[in-house]
């Protein structure tokens, strides 16, 4: 089924030109000059198409179902469950709603031989589906070649009061989180994922990552979270040809320890200085990730709906 045509979290860029004793970076100007094509832009944010593709209609029910005494068989189809806790995502809607939500678009479509599964049906079935976080690609043909690579990570909050109940009515906020690493490309789209407990490192999720990349990579960014030998190591060793673009820590020194590239990096931001080196070795790129991030919090919320905590890729 597809759905809709459709404060970034983390360190944001460091190392600005920062003046001293807090004077402000001067806000940078942007002129619009295409209006008619950038008010057209903005209305089509809320243009919602939703659209079920025929297959979908056709394998909404199980096929074969196989009374072995066991039970009851599944009437809805494993498509049928992805499909409205796809929806429910998206919309940010519970259970009940989501039933109500599915069965009216069948209504207005007309289509009166399937029907939405029940709120508890959908609960029980997406438990047991084992669901993986699906990977979309703007092409369906595999990306050959990927010119850049983006690492960052961000909390999803797993429970706990918002900050105006807690100001309102004072209590605690009692929150626990989850962590989200994410490997983003050059086309704003996310290529690699994992999900943790708030005690993760950053550096630790690298290889996840990068197990889910299967072609090499040209230019690697991340913030200075990821300055660690092991991580530059995981880096080259998928593209041995890849630039690593992360700034070292402003302590850090040549060493015959470091790998070969930390050692690079922290040479050439001594010769020509950090800003230079940012610009010349395309750090912002880092945007990627941060824009994916904010895209993601923006659709599908900064909290977490599934109560018992299971790690994906």
């Amino acid at each position: 089924m597809s759905i809709v045509k459709s404060r970034s979290w983390g360190n944001g860029m460091p190392y600005k030109y920062l003046q001293e004793k807090g004077v402000a970076i001067k806000k940078q100007k942007y002129r619009v000059s295409n209006w008619s094509e950038y008010n057209a832009s903005l209305k089509l944010r809320g243009d919602i198409e939703i659209w079920i593709a025929q297959e979908v209609i056709d394998n909404w029910y199980a096929n074969d179902r196989i009374y072995d005494g066991t039970g009851t068989p599944d009437l809805y189809s494993a498509r049928a469950i992805i499909s409205c806790m796809e929806l429910r995502k998206v919309f940010r809607q519970p259970l009940r709603q989501t039933q109500g939500f599915v069965d009216s678009i069948f209504r207005i479509l007309e289509i009166k031989e399937i029907k939405c599964p029940d709120f508890g049906t959908l609960s029980k079935r997406a438990k047991k589906l084992g669901l993986k976080c699906p990977c979309y690609k703007k092409y369906e043909k595999p990306d050959d070649d990927l010119a850049a690579i983006a690492f960052d990570s961000t909390d999803l909050k797993r429970f706990g009061r918002d900050e105006w109940c807690q100001e309102k009515h004072n209590v605690s906020a009692k929150r626990s989180w989850r962590k989200l690493h994410i490997a983003v490309d050059e086309k704003h789209y996310i290529v690699g994922n994992t999900l943790t407990d708030r005690f993760s490192c950053d550096a630790q999720e690298v290889n996840d990552l990068l197990e889910q990349i299967d072609t090499p990579v040209e230019h690697y960014t991340a913030d200075g979270a990821y300055d660690e030998n092991a991580v530059y190591e995981k880096l080259l060793e998928h593209s041995p040809a890849a630039n690593v673009v992360i700034p070292p820590d402003r302590n850090a020194i040549f060493s015959d320890l470091n790998n070969r590239h930390r050692n690079q990096n922290i040479l050439e931001i001594k010769a020509c200085g950090r800003m230079e080196w940012q610009r010349f070795w395309g750090y912002g790129r880092r945007n990627y990730s941060e824009l994916a991030i904010q895209r993601y919090k923006r659709i599908l919320g900064n909290t977490l709906q599934a109560r018992e905590f299971t790690p994906f890729r």
